[in-house]
């Protein structure tokens, strides 16, 4: 009997032995697996968190279970403790539950939720530039249209001065014909307003004319009697289209010809029995007598001689219009 009892508690030794050496070996696997899983879950939960960074998107993670803390801060507790909380909480049912954490297929639904709110932003800017691109042609359209109703308007402006020119001259030259001198071709017309000598030419041709440019003496005496007639008593100046500023006496008209008939003022000759003075007469000496101080010409009223004056000198003018 003793023997059976010994040969019994040899086997169930060796038994207890096996299974203990069984356990171990379950542990290192499990424990090696378990290594491996925690290593991928850290991986999945570090790849999670870069995403997060990038996107600017607020972390997962929620704080743990207050509960949880407690209940491993009470942990601690004396076994009377833990047996009143125990009676406790099987008389009372939990009515609080933790909210669970959030997992990796949440984050990744909520990122491309993201992105399609994204997507969806962006369709709607290509759609508002494609309508900025619609408006921005239409505006490009309506300048080219202003643009050429513009030049339209441009044309027929310059049109209606270009008939205004012609109607001023035509009217001017009407004007002189009717209100002047009139002497074969040509017409001559005084006006008693003060201008420089290109300034009266300016004005003499935008009426149709010219200043006057007596070519022989027929004309030279005919001018000289109009002039007296309209401004007697008095004796004045008046322009004529004759000047030598191209080079020091060479005198030409207006049109460019050259000058071939001259009435220059001439100092009075001395009284009978006097002697002649070598020195010139000092309120008229013999013309011209300014030199390249004095280069255009103007007609006296009374005698209808030429004199030199400063072309810049104001004065009236007379101008000539073709009949």
């Amino acid at each position: 009997m003793q023997a059976y009892w010994f040969l019994w508690a040899l086997v169930v030794l060796q038994l207890l032995g096996f299974g203990h050496g069984a356990r171990g070996a379950v542990r290192e696997w499990e424990g090696g697996w378990g290594g491996a899983l925690e290593e991928e879950r850290e991986r999945e939960a570090l790849m999670l968190k870069h995403l997060q960074e990038a996107l600017g998107l607020p972390d997962g993670r929620r704080e743990e279970n207050p509960a949880s803390t407690a209940e491993g801060q009470g942990t601690g507790g004396t076994k009377e403790d833990q047996g009143e909380e125990e009676e406790e909480a099987t008389q009372t049912p939990t009515t609080t539950s933790s909210s669970p954490s959030p997992t990796p297929e949440d984050t990744i639904t909520y990122i491309l939720g993201r992105l399609a709110g994204l997507d969806a932003g962006l369709h709607q800017l290509h759609v508002r530039l494609h309508a900025l691109d619609t408006r921005v042609v239409q505006l490009t359209q309506g300048l080219r249209q202003l643009r050429e109703a513009t030049g339209n308007t441009r044309d027929a402006v310059e049109a209606l001065q270009e008939a205004q020119g012609r109607a001023e001259r035509e009217h001017g030259r009407l004007e002189g014909c009717l209100k002047g001198l009139r002497l074969g071709h040509k017409c001559f017309l005084l006006s008693r307003d003060f201008e420089t000598q290109p300034a009266a030419q300016a004005r003499c041709v935008a009426r149709g004319g010219s200043l006057a440019q007596p070519a022989d003496r027929q004309q030279m005496d005919a001018l000289a009697r109009y002039l007296r007639a309209a401004l007697a008593p008095y004796n004045w100046p008046v322009w004529l289209g004759v000047h030598d500023r191209r080079a020091e006496g060479l005198y030409l008209f207006e049109n460019g010809q050259r000058v071939s008939f001259f009435a220059w003022h001439r100092a009075p000759s001395p009284e009978p029995g006097a002697r002649p003075s070598a020195a010139p007469h000092p309120l008229s000496p013999d013309q011209p007598n300014g030199g390249v101080l004095e280069n255009c010409v103007a007609q006296a009223s009374d005698d209808g001689s030429w004199w030199d004056h400063d072309c810049d000198r104001r004065l009236y003018y007379v101008c000539e219009f073709p009949f």
